[in-house]
């Protein structure tokens, strides 16, 4: 079973659309998955619990804003993607 490091090794020799289509993927896989988390945990720490329920609840919710277009959620599941065109920028603009 390939580890973690090989996988990173493997992405970062890849070029192209081939490689902006594994960050889209990978990014685009964490902002359906792992932002929904995020945000319960957040709100539940500092907010209280979810009105309509716990975290099944708010990932119902969430996909089915997603699913009737609703731009704010769509923002959130893209964040990801943008937040790595963000860090690139900067890295381009440090090294000029």
């Amino acid at each position: 079973m390939a580890s973690l490091v090989q996988y990173w090794q493997r992405y970062r020799s890849t070029r192209g659309a081939k490689r902006e289509l594994l960050t889209l993927l990978v990014c685009l896989a964490l902002g359906l998955l792992a932002m929904p988390v995020l945000i319960w945990a957040a709100g539940s720490w500092k907010l209280g619990p979810y009105a309509n329920g716990g975290l099944p609840a708010l990932e119902r919710d969430f996909y089915l804003s997603l699913s009737h277009g609703s731009l704010v959620f769509w923002l959130v599941a893209l964040g990801p993607y943008a937040a790595a065109w963000l860090l690139r920028g900067l890295r381009l603009a440090f090294r000029a």
